[in-house]
């Protein structure tokens, strides 16, 4: 199976080489090419530092955690993966968690496999904010569908044909919530597997910051209600 993996990235010069170097590229049925790291208008060197690590860089200037994921999907159209593979450039996931996740795809179990952060993520690392707003999330999808989900988190993994066929859009942070919520309906095979998360380095975009929060949360629950 060949894997392509989109971190889309925002001021994460900092966090991006601790990313890279523990991703692993090759693993048993599965080799991880290209690796994109989508700049979706960073003002640091993020570019520069993903570039010199060994990355793909694409740029999208845009921004929007559901633009940098389009962009990372239209380059990938030309010469389609087996897989894509998501996650954060900040070093909240731990990449090295990949066959984890993609474990269900390999053996034909799934067609879609999140990341479920809720049993093993480190002392502080899901902040209150981040707990409740996953929690109101996986309830109101719960209401809407009848399907439980278990967290929203951002590291996950799905076939190119399955998500080929949800015709994601959601250009901002409903990115993640359309997917679960247009992969329910399109009835993808679905697991959550546990992954460890931690501590970001730096400050979060969403979570840092009281309107942060507040402006992400209302994106959150607007897609749960546009694409319910």
């Amino acid at each position: 199976m060949r894997v392509a993996v989109i971190i889309p990235a925002l001021n994460e010069a900092e966090s991006l080489p601790s990313v890279l170097a523990d991703l692993p590229m090759q693993l048993p049925g599965a080799q991880v090419d290209p690796v994109l790291v989508v700049d979706n208008g960073s003002t640091d060197n993020t570019a520069q530092v993903a570039a010199s690590c060994g990355a793909q860089v694409l740029h999208q200037p845009k921004r929007g955690y559901g633009n940098a994921c389009l962009a990372g999907l239209a380059h990938l159209a030309a010469a389609p993966p087996d897989a894509v593979v998501i996650l954060d450039a900040d070093y909240s996931d731990h990449p090295e968690d990949l066959a984890c996740v993609l474990a269900p795809l390999l053996s034909g179990e799934a067609d879609m496999v999140l990341g479920d952060r809720t049993g093993l993520a480190s002392p502080g690392s899901l902040l209150p904010q981040q707990r409740l707003g996953n929690a109101l999330a996986t309830r109101l999808i719960r209401l809407r569908t009848g399907h439980r989900y278990r967290d929203m988190g951002p590291f996950r993994a799905i076939s190119w044909e399955a998500l080929s066929a949800l015709k994601m859009s959601d250009p901002t942070w409903g990115w993640n919530v359309e997917m679960q919520m247009r992969a329910i309906q399109h009835g993808l095979r679905m697991r959550e597997v546990p992954v460890r998360y931690r501590p970001r380095i730096g400050q979060s975009k969403i979570s840092g910051t009281v309107r942060g929060s507040l402006k992400a949360g209302g994106r959150i629950l607007w897609a749960v209600w546009r694409y319910g």
